[in-house]
């Protein structure tokens, strides 16, 4: 970008901020309302197992906020010249479901329960039961019944439940809101009014367990916003908190805050009908707006929302890159123990490449990349584990390319449900993550598993929070103008309006090869099960 185009847009304000509390990093995103980034800023954390709990401590979100945030303004004034004091819209996106209560003081009643805990299965079973709808174990209102079930203390006392950009949204802008993508995986959303399921609040107020409280479950549930909506300003309490420094004033207009499966969608340009796109990094999902409504009521397929209301299919998988990651952080211990120092990108290339001279069914090595439990095999628990045979062929290209069929088998396996029993597939899939930072290996990889073309867009690696910046600058242009564009003619006519991207078609070959594994892969889950109960 020309240095003083991109000054006039900072100094006027013509900017949006996006920030996205990812599963592995905290980003923060400037862009010009020309959609062009201009300054960001990052800050890498890791959940941690407390006490059985997938947590990260409410400090740690702020510290994140704080350093990405004060590198990327940072980064405004050494590249223009300028302090960042006026942003014209702030938008805040996370990773999605989760459990976040507090009280009517406004204090956390116990430490954030995220997405990646497998510990509701009794309560996502009967509420799915209860509500003729498949209610996977990480949303909101499943942690919710499984504390009301354990009795937990703390319930008795909660006052509001939100998901982690809601609650960094409200303590920006003192506004209890919800993006209606994220509210979508914090209880089910009714498409005909475009809010909560008013049949199934009243389905669970009268549950026997949770009459006993005194509080209502919409009275504690954040309001619903659409993309182009206002979720308020940001006010002087938050200016400080995003900004100790003071520099930045307060009144940015506030975008609904969203889940990071909504912001995968606008980044990818995937909320027209028939539409996909593919996330994947810690975890992996797959969405498709659907043109047509489901059949049947499947634990493995979730419905959730695009940002703006219209129904998706949702395939999502615990786990993804983590494995390949611990696997390749292996290999540069020993480049490093050889006096060779490899940055990132290359080492994961060479690792990557090696496996175009895989065979297609990986040489019969089996890899589950199982850091935690998994819905869609139904493994209560994680152990990543590597397993061959005497007769397996075991070499680099083999080891590698079964570390990236096992990151996407659970993906696979769900999707294929999706297309074999409910006949629903994405036109092509758009496909965005740090998997897909090496051209084509992945991408060649993920449309063989699913035999369907995989689009990657030049931003693939860091869709979530530009995709939340220009979700802000929606909701400008709509404060803004008098028009009544929707959000996919925003992003077809402005944003997409000449986009950079290279499509993958499957491979015969790989196709075959990687069905081949993922029969394996089926075989061998009693493995996996019999290491989750025999190593603790």
């Amino acid at each position: 970008m020309d240095i003083n185009h991109g000054k006039e847009k900072i100094v006027a304000g013509q900017v949006a901020l996006g920030i996205e509390l990812g599963s592995t990093r905290i980003k923060a995103v400037l862009v010009t309302n020309d959609f062009q980034t201009v300054a960001s800023g990052d800050f890498n954390w890791e959940n941690k197992l407390v006490n059985n709990i997938w947590t990260y401590p409410v400090d740690e979100i702020w510290q994140g906020i704080q350093s990405s945030y004060k590198e990327m303004a940072d980064n405004v004034q050494s590249t223009f010249g300028v302090s960042l004091k006026n942003i014209g819209s702030i938008g805040i996106s996370a990773m999605m479901h989760g459990y976040m209560p507090f009280d009517k003081e406004g204090n956390l009643l116990v430490p954030f329960r995220t997405w990646r805990n497998n510990i509701t299965e009794q309560a996502a079973d009967e509420l799915t039961k209860l509500f003729n709808f498949n209610i996977p174990q990480r949303w909101s209102i499943a942690h919710l019944y499984q504390a009301i079930l354990n009795q937990e203390d703390h319930v008795k006392d909660i006052n509001f439940i939100t998901s982690l950009a809601g609650y960094v949204t409200w303590k920006l802008s003192d506004e209890k809101v919800l993006g209606i993508g994220d509210a979508s995986g914090v209880f089910p959303i009714d498409d005909d009014t475009q809010t909560y399921s008013t049949e199934m609040i009243d389905k669970f107020n009268q549950l026997k367990t949770v009459r006993q409280y005194i509080w209502n479950l919409s009275d504690i549930l954040p309001q619903i916003k659409k993309a182009g909506e206002t979720a308020g300003k940001l006010t002087e309490k938050g200016a400080k908190l995003l900004d100790p420094s003071g520099t930045l004033q307060a009144g940015s207009l506030m975008a609904p805050p969203e889940g990071d499966a909504g912001t995968g969608m606008v980044s990818t340009n995937a909320v027209r009908k028939r539409t996909g796109n593919i996330s994947a990094g810690t975890s992996a999902f797959s969405m498709v707006v659907l043109d047509q409504p489901m059949n049947s009521v499947h634990r493995d397929i979730d419905m959730v929302t695009t940002p703006d209301g219209a129904p998706v299919a949702m395939v999502h998988t615990n786990n993804c890159s983590s494995d390949i990651n611990a696997w390749v952080s292996l290999f540069n211990e020993f480049a490093k123990e050889i006096g060779v120092d490899l940055k990132p990108n290359d080492l994961y290339g060479a690792l990557f490449n090696s496996s175009k001279r895989a065979d297609s069914n990986a040489g019969d090595l089996l890899s589950y990349a199982y850091l935690s439990g998994e819905n869609i095999t139904k493994m209560p628990a994680g152990r990543p584990m590597f397993v061959r045979t005497p007769n397996s062929k075991f070499n680099l290209p083999n080891f590698m390319k079964t570390h990236l069929y096992s990151a996407f088998a659970p993906l696979k396996i769900g999707n294929d449900i999706l297309a074999n029993e409910e006949h629903i597939k994405a036109d092509v899939f758009i496909a965005q993550g740090g998997l897909f930072k090496t051209p084509e290996i992945g991408q060649q990889v993920l449309a063989d598993a699913l035999n369907t073309p995989i689009t990657v867009m030049s931003n693939a690696g860091e869709g979530g929070p530009w995709g939340m910046a220009v979700l802000g600058l929606y909701t400008l242009a709509k404060a803004n103008n008098a028009e009544n564009e929707s959000l996919a003619d925003f992003l077809d006519n402005r944003v997409f309006v000449d986009p950079q991207s290279t499509t993958v078609d499957p491979n015969a070959e790989g196709v075959k090869g990687c069905n081949e594994f993922i029969e394996k892969y089926k075989k061998g889950l009693n493995v996996e099960l019999q290491a989750i109960d025999s190593i603790s």
